[in-house]
């Protein structure tokens, strides 16, 4: 038996992660944590996993199952770590994913070390991915824990959680990961939690009405500049770099016909390239930041994800100093700056690691100056 602390959002999943331990005869305490600090009137129910709602939600599950439950203001840690560098990232010209960033300075370093100080075992949560324990024992210290896929590929969120080192994996616990999201709903249902049919939540926590562009209105400066083709005739201007990401479709404000893309943002001169889908192609792109599951670099063939629920394709890695390059074996499309990049083994069944995107290739002579221009070697 451990002494398990498990992140309990308000959500089915974690409610379910608390229920599954507690049946597996672990000492189970839940906490609710208190990231983004959204006034009530900012407050979407059901939208985000931040709101009053979400907490009284975790509350109750953690009544009906028995639990020691707790509410833990990492508010500060949240806007330090997430939110304030996703808006940089986005002036930047980046695409910042903040659950991985989430995950790897919040639940990880801030959470699990707290946790552990204060005696418990392991960290438990609701994510949808699946720990492989290979002669280690089921929490602490041993050989040969891997980060697997979910049972249910549609939901699978081991891309969020390639940032987790094996120390880290060695006191983490994922339970849900072993069933389809109709069984967890099932096993809510069972142990009478209210949170068996809440809707999932598919929005970025801390912008619960999903609009992007208007949360970093209200942080960023508008800083126009021109939207220009693939041969740098300027078909409109825009106000502000940090409203458009590359593959993006919707919403350039452009009065033509013809269907167009950005296809780079570069904040220094404040330009925006929109072109056709095939200048997205891309085979290769290098990575910063890069960890790894295992403890060691991957080497020989690999298959990357590029995002959420993106299907992964076969590459190889090249490892450098201070970054890591993948080459390709088929292009992907809609690749930026500042995404995460997850790397699987060959049969595309264990996460082996990852890193965040600093260049990428683009065939049409792209991109700007804000990406390396280094041709594939």
């Amino acid at each position: 038996m451990a002494r398990v602390l498990v992140a309990m959002s308000g959500g089915v999943d974690s409610a379910v992660a608390a229920a599954l331990l507690l049946d597996q005869g672990h000492e189970v305490t839940g906490v609710h944590l208190k990231l983004a600090d959204l006034p009530l009137d900012e407050q979407v129910p059901g939208h985000g996993c931040c709101t009053l709602d979400d907490a009284q939600d975790a509350r109750r599950a953690a009544q009906v199952l028995g639990i020691p439950y707790y509410v833990w203001d990492l508010s500060e840690v949240f806007e330090r770590e997430v939110q304030k560098p996703f808006a940089a990232g986005y002036a930047a010209g980046r695409t910042p994913n903040p659950c991985v960033t989430c995950n790897e300075r919040v639940k990880y370093a801030a959470l699990l070390d707290r946790a552990l100080g204060l005696g418990f075992d392991a960290l438990a949560t609701g994510h949808h991915a699946r720990l492989r324990r290979h002669g280690a024992p089921v929490v602490g210290p041993g050989p040969g824990v891997e980060l697997h896929r979910a049972v249910d590929g549609a939901k699978d969120q081991s891309y969020v959680l390639y940032v987790a080192t094996p120390q880290q994996l060695a006191h983490t616990l994922l339970p849900v990961g072993e069933l389809t999201k109709a069984q967890v709903r099932a096993v809510a249902a069972q142990r009478g939690l209210r949170v068996a049919d809440k809707p999932d939540s598919y929005d970025v926590c801390f912008i619960p009405d999903g609009d992007t562009a208007g949360y970093l209105a209200d942080r960023l400066p508008a800083d126009p500049g021109p939207i220009v083709d693939q041969d740098g005739e300027v078909l409109g201007t825009h106000g502000g770099v940090w409203r458009f990401t590359v593959g993006q479709r919707r919403g350039l404000g452009l009065d033509h016909h013809q269907r167009r893309f950005v296809t780079a943002v570069d904040a220094p001169s404040r330009t925006v390239r929109v072109g056709p889908r095939e200048d997205l192609a891309c085979r290769w792109a290098e990575l910063e930041q890069a960890s790894w599951t295992r403890g060691d670099v991957p080497t020989g063939p690999v298959r990357v994800q590029i995002r959420a629920h993106a299907r992964s394709v076969p590459g190889r890695l090249h490892v450098g100093e201070d970054r890591v390059r993948v080459e390709l074996d088929e292009p992907v499309h809609g690749l930026a700056l500042g995404q995460a990049a997850g790397v699987y083994d060959p049969e595309d069944l264990v996460c082996l690691g990852g890193g965040r995107v600093i260049a990428a290739d683009r065939p049409a002579g792209l991109p700007l100056a804000s990406v390396s221009s280094r041709p594939p070697t």
